[in-house]
């Protein structure tokens, strides 16, 4: 299956842009009247054919379209710290897109090493994997953001994981299907005890993501697997 990201669909024609259009022709070896998929990463899914193989503009005829495609009935967001090593962070974006997130927004923390990240960049890397795992919606990527600024803002089902003693709780068990969910996620060297009440003071519930220390971008990609699994 040859599949495309075209955000700025709209009616039964459409022009590849050049990037695209290149892909399809030079790589894929793509000509007239071959079948293609698109995705619009709003849950829109279109197969088209090829009316015009151009390596700077190809021109696809729309067939057929269905919405909502692969739709979730839940929505996660996880919130969490870049990691020092940025091609950690571009892994977790990777993986953690083909299981299955909606929003991603880099959160700048005390103990943060990295305190900023190109999202142009890691927008390209989401979106390959939009296409390498076939789905239609694409996850929204924030620019990041300050700690405290962020946790103020929350208002869904909201959980912080942190490696510090304390009660802490499973996401099975404190979690309410088929619901909106924020998780932070902290830097390598863990939130700050402070950091961490300043988060239960605006709601946020602690929770363990099992007994081994994990790295950051693992944390991550373990709470998007039991988002995911615990809303099958």
């Amino acid at each position: 299956m040859h599949l495309f990201y075209t955000p700025d669909i709209k009616g039964s024609d459409y022009e590849l842009n050049e990037e695209e259009s290149r892909h399809c022709v030079k790589v894929l070896r793509l000509q007239a009247n071959d079948l293609v998929f698109l995705i619009d990463g709003r849950g829109g899914f279109y197969r088209a054919r090829i009316v015009h193989s151009n390596p700077k503009k190809t021109v696809l005829s729309v067939e057929e379209h269905s919405t909502e495609y692969g739709k979730r009935n839940h929505f996660l967001h996880i919130a969490m710290a870049p990691t020092k090593n940025i091609e950690r962070f571009e892994w977790f974006l990777e993986k953690a897109t083909e299981i299955g997130i909606d929003e991603i927004t880099p959160l700048i923390c005390e103990r943060s090493e990295r305190r900023e990240a190109k999202t142009a960049r890691l927008n390209k890397i989401i979106t390959s994997a939009v296409k390498q795992s076939l789905k239609a919606y694409h996850p929204v990527l924030n620019e990041p953001v300050k700690y405290k600024q962020f946790i103020n803002k929350v208002e869904e089902q909201k959980f912080i994981a942190h490696c510090m003693e304390g009660d802490k709780f499973s996401l099975k068990q404190c979690m309410v299907p088929g619901g909106r969910y924020t998780i932070l996620i902290g830097p390598e060297g863990d939130f700050t005890p402070g950091e961490l009440q300043e988060a239960v003071d605006c709601g946020f519930r602690p929770i363990s993501l099992g007994n081994s220390r994990l790295r950051t971008e693992t944390a991550g990609l373990e709470a998007c697997f039991e988002v995911n699994f615990l809303n099958r």
